[in-house]
């Protein structure tokens, strides 16, 4: 067997991970790890068993398949780079922090033929396996997405950091074009939204609300799917699925209830998901799912099949952020200190500015999340 030879650019928090799994591939060769702070490279080199390397260029022409996972501004200038010389790349989401800049990374793959995958990594979730065996068409969906500030991903606001994740799952369930969409959001540490709610309508009638904060006191992560087919309720952090589904008697119309007693609460309850509604719960397995990731990336690199996640299909997520994030601008809290009473410049509504409130500071990148710019 050939083994592939592999790097990973961008070795912090996540980065180290896709080097610890690749490192453990019996079909790849870790030929390099790439970080900007040497010490940083050093140590997860030493864990791997690879070369550090402080500079992606080095490594542009010594590679058979990349993984990126630097800031997002940076992914057209280091991606791009590895996909202008055919290397199968995977680079994290978001694809970029514009759509321009994501169109940019999918004609490079185009035009060189380079298998180009994005890290949705909820596409691996095996909790969303409970949709294919039982599938429903979504009509309605709402998702919330909540998590502590962690002082990563600053470079962009909350849509492209967290909710993004979300709207490439509603787009990869609903094939129809988007009508309109409607949101608001919140700053709270820096110049981006830390809190954002987007209304998505699609043209087929469906409807999508989405949550997602990087401000919240309890981490959370659930999407509920309804459709005529049932109802789904997925825990994406626990991994498990709750599927709800009408018995054919209900679904000709009927309910029965003779013999149930009306005045009992819990006797209701349980006739009602027993025998009227049938209830379906699955764990998912305990494999991790950047590792279900990286096996699509490797066999998509190996030409035996095509990535879960395109470029074109992370383009459309990147499209649909900026569209709400272009929303989110005129509907916007505000946490700068000016009046203590309502205003009416103030945009959003319920927004009000309060005396003493200070803006958060804006907050640098972790040391090794970050990948310096260089002149050639």
């Amino acid at each position: 067997m050939t083994r592939l030879r592999a790097a990973v650019v961008g070795v912090g928090h996540l980065g180290q991970h896709h080097a610890r799994i690749l490192a453990a591939m019996p079909e790849i060769d870790l030929a390099a790890v790439v970080d900007p702070r040497l010490e940083q490279a050093q140590a997860v080199a030493a864990r791997c068993q690879t070369i550090p390397m402080t500079d992606y260029r080095t490594v542009l022409d010594a590679v058979d398949l990349v993984v990126v996972a630097v800031p997002t501004v940076l992914h057209r200038e280091v991606a791009g780079a590895f996909l202008e010389r055919g290397v199968a790349t995977l680079v994290e989401k978001p694809m970029a922090p514009t759509a321009a800049e994501a169109e940019d990374l999918v004609r490079l793959a185009r035009a060189s033929g380079a298998v180009l995958q994005v890290g949705h990594i909820e596409r691996f979730n095996p909790a969303l396996a409970a949709l294919d065996e039982y599938p429903i068409r979504p009509r309605y969906v709402t998702s919330e997405r909540m998590s502590m500030y962690t002082f990563r991903s600053t470079d962009v606001g909350v849509v492209l950091d967290l909710m993004i994740h979300d709207i490439d799952l509603v787009l990869s369930m609903i094939p129809a074009a988007v009508r309109s969409t409607a949101s608001v959001g919140v700053s709270l540490f820096g110049e981006h939204e830390d809190v954002a709610n987007a209304r998505i309508e699609f043209e087929d009638g469906s409807v999508a609300n989405l949550s997602a904060s990087r401000a919240s006191y309890t981490p959370q992560r659930k999407m509920r799917i309804w459709g005529a087919e049932g109802y789904a309720s997925l825990d994406l952090a626990a991994r498990e699925a709750t599927i709800v589904r009408p018995s054919e008697q209900l679904a000709r119309g009927r309910i029965d209830l003779d013999g149930v007693d009306l005045g009992n609460p819990a006797a209701v309850k349980e006739h009602l998901f027993g025998k009227v509604f049938r209830v379906d719960r699955q764990k998912a397995e305990s494999k991790e799912s950047l590792a279900l990731e990286l096996e699509d990336f490797v066999r998509a690199a190996q030409g035996l099949s095509r990535p879960r996640v395109s470029g074109e299909e992370a383009l459309r997520a990147v499209r649909l952020a900026e569209q709400i994030l272009s929303g989110l601008e005129s509907h916007r809290w505000q946490s700068e200190p000016v009046a203590p009473e309502p205003v009416s410049v103030l945009r959003g509504p319920h927004a009000w500015r309060k005396k003493g409130l200070r803006p958060g500071a804006s907050v640098g990148q972790e040391p090794g999340d970050r990948l310096e710019r260089r002149s050639s």
